[in-house]
């Protein structure tokens, strides 16, 4: 197996474990606590930073900043800026965004079915 650093991966990885790449692709993709959540959370709509902050609750404003700079660097979130005063930035589902949410929503429906249950 080859070493996924920030570079990406190898090229012989990629050429002779095609099948196995897309998987470690993926999941080098998705890696991140919050992740997950975030897109989750923007399949619907766009939404402010202070939204997501909201909804993600005690994450920390360094964390979530860097995992929405993660996210826009793999072209999976868009990230508008507003000309106003405090700016204003909205984050969206890019179309590669979009095409993980089946990947989300099949690990929603998992959860329902597999998770605990509530009394």
């Amino acid at each position: 197996m080859t070493r996924i650093c920030k570079d990406g991966f190898e090229r012989e990885f990629i050429r002779e474990e095609r099948e196995m790449y897309g998987i470690a692709y993926t999941q080098n993709i998705l890696s991140g606590r919050w992740k997950y959540l975030i897109l989750w959370f923007l399949k619907t709509k766009e939404r402010r930073y202070s939204e997501i902050k909201a909804f993600l609750g005690d994450i920390s404003q360094g964390s979530l900043t860097k995992q929405l700079r993660e996210l826009e660097k793999d072209g999976l979130i868009n990230r508008k800026v507003y000309p106003e005063v405090p700016p204003r930035v909205e984050y969206s589902l890019t179309s590669k965004g979009v095409s993980f949410m089946p990947i989300i929503d099949l690990m929603e429906e998992l959860g329902k079915k597999f998770g605990e249950q509530p009394e």
